[in-house]
């Protein structure tokens, strides 16, 4: 009789209200480990002391690698390993409480029952995730604030622009919509870890820092045809600009689709958005968070170079690079390998930036150790701490000779206004001092000092490395670009150059000047601009100098990044060089959401979208793209006709909420002069 296929009722809607899985839409239980859940199976009269359950995952389950698990009914549950307890019984049915360890292995199982001497029976599959609310749990977070947060929200805003200018845009994480789980498992199964032994994979799946690093793997394409395949170049032939995406459901949905082909393209906040979407689909609270000046050292030495020629030109020399934004991820658990003052926020980081073990993958790296400069710590902390901390040195460059002359290094540019979305707000908050001390305190210092020496960088003679002397030479002028009204793509851009003689006798100064346009990682890509002025600065004097772009100069030079920057390189007669350089992004024109009426479940509302066409020339090919969870399914695409110079367009569309409560709405529009204009709405649904 047991042979047959028992009948079961899986209890779907109140397990998942006890396990905060109620968002999944899903026919299939979705538990999380340590919890108890219920179900119901039909079983004929019999002992129920006979009754044992087998519990299984992965490729070959057995209870050695914890991927098996037999059990039979017992008077109490068990904390340490999975166990069952009858909770009724009629006739012909049997109701148990199942309840897993709080370290189980996290995926999918299949669970059968078996009585007495019979072949065990089938009684269906459910998925297992990480348990933030248990606190046996390594993801434990005591906050039920931060969990709804970090594991149940599922829209973010990442921070990006520059550090004098941070802006902001909305993303749709999507982690409970559609079949978005299932990709996640099957992420977990297409790793090179998996895939070179897939028993062993699968036995760690208990760890998130072991998962945290296979997915910061799996989400770059790079090593393992994972999920989004990154382009830096400016030109995005063959896929989608890597600023025009508004969520995470599309590109996991196209990974799938594709036949698990990477999806063309990402940037930083792409591979950490996908990875958010991941993490806190299985159970790990994550979020992005956005480092402005973040540097890239590339050989290791915790300096980054930077080379200009004499005309202002910024050279792509060496690999080092010191990018306007980073986005990365923190993800919350404990350290069991490190000690309990090094769990918490750990950071990960998919974007493919240097390889960790042969492949392209990130963290995590306790954020406490990277604070406490205790660089030796696993996993790359020096990548890390260097990112946020690294010295930047401003060389010229001299191509004809190959000399290089350094004109100044700075140790308190690397590492600004660290942001992330606020708990329960849509908000920025300001990490930076969780990653390191005040800027230019002694305690700042000594932090770097001793990642040095642990990195073994003090004792070592670098010929590249600037002498003292160069260090200390101190210059005879100063210089900065100031912005004068507006940074708007459509209007002219107005600079002044504001040049001050330090010293108390005359100085002569030819300076020559560019403007660039370039990507968020400030690589050039087109030269806007060029100029050069002679000028004689009295003792003390402080000269303006205006500097006007046009907006049809840079027009067509513009990337999607919106950013452009201006350099100047000062020549001193009898004196050093001075560099001054800032990188200024373009704030796109305003558009507008409003929801006509009040928004209910199941009930269709009225949403009108406005946009002012600001420039003086007609805008064509115009596209509106829409998403939200609970509000609409997938990404709506309408086609908007051209606008002529300062005409306004309005576009209705109709959404049916599916859930009530606080949703989120992405709108982006694009068209022939403008990219990406980006904006989000909070709706409202009520029952």
């Amino acid at each position: 009789i047991a042979a047959t296929q028992p009948s079961t009722n899986w209890h779907l809607k109140e397990n998942a209200r006890e396990h905060h899985t109620s968002k999944f839409s899903s026919e299939e239980l979705i538990v999380r480990r340590g919890q108890v859940f219920t179900l119901t199976f039909n079983a004929a009269e019999q002992p129920d002391q006979n009754l044992i359950f087998i519990a299984e995952t992965g490729p070959k389950p057995s209870k050695a690698a914890k991927t098996l698990a037999t059990f039979g009914i017992s008077s109490t549950l068990s904390k340490e390993g999975w166990s069952a307890v009858l909770q009724s019984r009629s006739s012909n049915s049997v109701s148990i409480s199942i309840s897993s360890p709080h370290n189980a292995i996290i995926g999918r199982y299949k669970l059968s029952v078996q009585s007495g001497s019979s072949s065990p029976a089938s009684l269906g599959t459910f998925v297992l995730l990480f348990n933030p609310w248990s606190s046996g749990d390594d993801v434990f977070m005591p906050s039920k604030a931060e969990c709804e947060e970090y594991v149940l929200e599922e829209f973010g805003i990442i921070f990006a622009g520059n550090r004098n200018h941070v802006s902001s845009f909305g993303w749709n994480f999507g982690q409970f919509q559609g079949d978005i789980i299932n990709i996640c498992l099957s992420i977990m199964d297409r790793s090179l870890y998996y895939r070179q032994d897939p028993v062993t994979d699968v036995s760690h799946r208990h760890d998130p820092k072991y998962l945290g690093r296979v997915l910061s793997a799996m989400v770059n394409a790079n090593d393992d045809q994972g999920v989004v395949l990154g382009n830096w170049s400016g030109k995005y032939e063959g896929g989608k600009n890597p600023s025009s995406w508004t969520g995470s459901g599309e590109i996991l949905q196209s990974w799938k689709k594709s036949g698990f082909k990477p999806v063309k393209y990402g940037q930083c906040w792409v591979f950490a958005a996908v990875l958010t979407t991941v993490l806190r689909c299985l159970g790990i609270p994550t979020r992005t968070v956005t480092n402005f000046s973040s540097a890239h050292d590339a050989d290791g030495n915790l300096r980054v170079d930077e080379f200009y020629d004499a005309d202002g030109n910024h050279l792509e020399r060496g690999a080092d690079s010191v990018w306007n934004f980073h986005v990365w991820n923190e993800s919350w658990f404990t350290r069991n390998d490190l000690g309990a003052s090094y769990s918490g926020w750990q950071v990960l980081d998919a974007t493919p930036q240097e390889e960790s073990g042969g492949i392209y993958q990130c963290g995590p790296a306790s954020r406490h150790a990277i604070k406490e400069g205790e660089v030796d710590l696993d996993y790359d902390c020096p990548f890390v701490f260097a990112e946020v901390n690294a010295d930047c040195m401003y060389w010229n460059y001299d191509s004809a000779t190959g000399k290089k002359t350094l004109i100044f290094s700075k140790s308190t540019e690397i590492g600004a206004s660290i942001s992330t979305k606020a708990v329960g707000r849509d908000d920025r908050v300001d990490v930076t001092n969780d990653y390191k001390y005040e800027e230019g305190s002694a305690k700042e210092r000594d932090i770097f000092k001793k990642a040095r020496k642990k990195l073994g960088l003090e004792d070592k003679f670098d010929p590249t490395a600037p002498t003292q002397e160069e260090i200390e030479q101190k210059p005879d002028i100063s210089g900065k670009f100031k912005v004068v009204g507006s940074l708007e793509v459509g209007k002219d851009l107005n600079l002044l150059l504001v040049l001050e003689n330090l010293q108390s006798d005359a100085k002569t100064v030819n300076v020559n000047m560019t403007a660039w346009s370039t990507l968020y990682t400030r690589r050039p890509v087109n030269e806007i601009w060029k100029g050069s002025i002679s000028v004689t600065l009295s003792p003390k004097e402080e000269k303006q100098f205006p500097i006007k772009i046009k907006y049809p100069e840079y027009q067509q030079q513009l990337t999607t990044d919106k950013t452009i920057q201006v350099t100047a390189v000062c020549h001193v007669k009898d004196g050093i060089q001075v560099l001054v350089q800032r990188s200024i992004t373009l704030d796109n024109p305003a558009i507008n959401i409003q929801v006509l009426g009040e928004a209910k479940v199941n009930k269709e509302v009225v949403v009108e979208v406005v946009f002012t066409n600001p420039i003086d020339t007609e805008v064509t090919d115009c596209v509106l793209q829409v998403e939200g969870s609970d509000l609409l399914q997938g990404v709506l695409e309408l086609r908007i006709p051209p606008l002529k110079a300062s005409e306004k367009s309005s576009t209705k569309f109709k959404l049916i909420p599916s859930e009530a409560g606080s949703k989120h709405l992405l709108v982006n529009f694009s068209c022939d002069k403008f990219a990406d204009i980006k904006t989000f709405k909070m709706v409202k649904v009520v029952h």
